[in-house]
């Protein structure tokens, strides 16, 4: 690395981690278009949503493009990534009807019992200014409600790594077989956790009876209770159709759907020869299958700016670790509630450029009591082409710390069953990841247990013996374990003090403003991206 790009490296790390924390000024949920909706106090997305497509797609050496964006000025992609998650949008920009406009064979397409937003901070709003929770669906007879997205890209690279080792060795079981002629059966083991194992014999047959908490192709799907969807990219272009009535015609989905290898601008593989890709709605950009009129509603630069946005977005924080909630964690450990909420998981290339560490601090956490520290995970290249050097991420192992799930589907009994439209049962769920958990009451994937007692005491099937373990111990014990799951929680990004901007509480105003945030403005000027 030369010298200059030494120099620029602890600048680019201040802007980036700026852009991943968020920006004063746009504490919202969701935000309003001023170009459309001018306002005295200057509140709202400063750009419009055509300025906010740019150039397309493009390349490294397209100008305003997104893919020039993501490599050379990242901090903008996630920046514009989060304005258009919070985005109000409208009808003439393609807002609905929803699938079908709620008429049709919901036995066979869910998302026609989907809700109706304008904006995905309506179903993902909470804390204020976060990619969190608060939204509700009738997907199924007995609804779902909407998870948090902290942490999504983590999930997506462990869950993506851990496919990769299973159909090692089930390759490696393979090759085995044929080399001595007699069956081979080998334990699925990835980053600790088992997943069964696989059996294979010398003619190439794959028995899969015996793998556990995975589909048979074993494809992790980290996505929805259900584990039903691979990537970031597909969950976003399902929602933006299910939820908003927004449809993409994105290119590259459609290519991995139709069984080509794609590499999205954020890194993730999509192999339609290994994988079941999900199509999305459009045909192409004339295409316009909900015949609103409007059609390339969802441009494929806006996608890719959403993906970037949603891979680096930023973990749970952890609070007070006060003495109860230390015995908390031992309570935890001796109940075994590990065995599926395993805590860490240690992912080997890292594809994030940014990581948000937030912890309490009782000095520093001026809002919250919560101080967060941004790092930079990139490496800034020149490439002579005279334009910013390359952004691209180190690709170094990262430890996932305090992520507590097991990346596995498991039947928690018949508590947790849920019903289909179709007169089926889903029996069997992802291990919901605790981190964020002190902060999204209520509980489950559909939201019906008021308290984590009652959630926990919901637990049968294969967490039976944990289950009646906590319910065994005495009333200390319990109060020490909820206080250690307290402590695992979201934050208003907004509003959170960070080594970038510590805050000031003696501030005019406060804490209404000088609550610490990222003065993005100030380190980046940009006043068309609305800071």
């Amino acid at each position: 690395m030369s010298k200059t790009m030494a120099h620029l490296l602890p600048l680019t790390c201040t802007l980036l981690a700026a852009a991943v924390l968020g920006t004063p000024g746009t504490a919202s949920a969701q935000l309003i278009d001023r170009t459309q909706a001018p306002n005295a106090a200057g509140a709202g997305i400063a750009k419009s949503l055509e300025e906010q497509i740019g150039t397309g797609q493009g390349d490294a050496l397209t100008p305003g493009s997104s893919i020039f964006l993501i490599q050379r000025d990242p901090a903008r992609s996630i920046r514009r990534g989060r304005q258009l998650f919070q985005r109000k949008f409208s009808v003439h920009q393609g807002l609905g009807p929803r699938t079908g406009d709620g008429v049709g064979d919901i036995d066979h397409d869910g998302s026609i019992g989907a809700g109706f937003a304008d904006s995905c901070a309506g179903c993902h709003g909470r804390p204020r200014g976060a990619a969190g929770f608060g939204g509700d669906v009738a997907t199924r007879p007995d609804s779902r409600d909407a998870p948090h997205l902290f942490g999504l890209g983590l999930q997506e690279m462990l869950a993506d790594e851990i496919t990769a080792d299973l159909r090692a060795i089930r390759d490696r079981a393979a090759q085995q077989a044929v080399q001595s002629g007699r069956v081979a059966i080998l334990p699925l083991k990835s980053k600790g956790i088992r997943f069964g194992s696989i059996r294979v014999a010398p003619d190439g047959s794959v028995d899969t009876s015996g793998v556990l908490g995975v589909d048979p192709d074993l494809r992790v799907r980290p996505f929805f209770a259900q584990g039903g969807t691979i990537s970031i990219r597909e969950f976003l272009v399902g929602a933006f159709n299910a939820e908003m009535g927004v449809e993409a015609s994105d290119p590259l989905l459609h290519a991995a759907a139709s069984g080509a290898r794609v590499v999205t601008p954020a890194g993730m593989v999509l192999d339609g020869s290994l994988d079941a890709i999900e199509r999305p709605p459009a045909a192409n950009e004339a295409d316009d299958p909900d015949g609103d009129g409007v059609r390339d509603e969802l441009p494929v630069s806006l996608v890719d700016h959403m993906e970037f946005y949603l891979l680096n977005y930023f973990k749970p924080a952890v609070h007070e670790q006060s003495r109860l909630a230390q015995a908390g964690r031992q309570v935890f450990d001796a109940v075994g509630c590990g065995s599926c909420h395993v805590p860490d998981l240690r992912i080997e290339r890292d594809r994030r450029v940014a990581d948000v560490e937030t912890r309490f601090d009782p000095v520093r956490g001026v809002f919250n009591r919560l101080f967060a520290t941004a790092s930079l995970r990139l490496v800034a290249v020149d490439d002579g082409s005279g334009f910013a050097s390359l952004k691209r991420p180190a690709r170094e192992p990262f430890v996932v710390r305090n992520f507590f799930a097991d990346l596995k589907r498991h039947d928690l009994g018949p508590a947790f069953h849920e019903r289909n439209y179709d007169g089926t049962t889903t029996t069997h769920f992802m291990t919901e990841p605790l981190w964020g958990v002190g902060s999204t009451s209520p509980y489950g994937h559909d939201g019906r247990s008021i308290s984590l007692r009652e959630v926990v005491l919901r637990h049968g099937g294969e967490a039976r013996r944990q289950r009646d373990a906590f319910a065994a111990m005495p009333e200390v014990a319990q109060l020490a374990l909820f206080e250690f799951l307290e402590s695992l929680v979201l934050f208003p990004p907004d509003d959170t003090a960070s080594n970038l901007d510590p805050g000031d509480p003696s501030t005019p105003g406060f804490p209404q403003t000088g609550h610490g945030s990222i003065k993005l403005g100030a380190l980046f000027n940009d006043p068309a991206e609305g800071e």
